[in-house]
């Protein structure tokens, strides 16, 4: 899988931790949309709730490749964007609705492509 280059930028707390900032102008040229779908996962809150093999306090994103087909691509990118529970117990996933429709579906994309 093709990697996307990213920028280190310097924290100017007193701590001076370095931060990974995905490149945003990669991010959206890409053409693949899961490599931009991976992109967009990893610079956003995202990985709080979920891991790629174990679950946290959402389902691990191997997990959701398996239970999903391509034809449910549309319905889970609406379920990012708008969250919801029920589908995988009672914690809900927070909406995140300054995502446009097609980021959230090259993030689903990326999650599906982990079977």
């Amino acid at each position: 899988m093709k990697r996307l280059g990213f920028k280190i930028e310097p924290q100017t707390d007193s701590v001076k931790n370095i931060t990974v900032v995905p490149d945003e102008k990669k991010i959206t040229a890409t053409a693949d949309p899961v490599v931009k779908g991976q992109a967009l996962i990893a610079a956003s809150d995202c990985l709080t709730c979920h891991k790629l093999d174990k679950k946290l306090i959402g389902p691990a994103y191997k997990d959701v490749a398996k239970k999903y087909t391509d034809a449910d691509v549309a319905k889970l990118a609406e379920k990012v964007i708008s969250g919801g529970a029920g589908n995988w117990g009672a914690t809900p996933m927070i909406p995140h609705t300054d995502l446009s429709k097609n980021d959230a579906t090259a993030m689903v994309k990326y999650i599906l492509s982990l079977k």
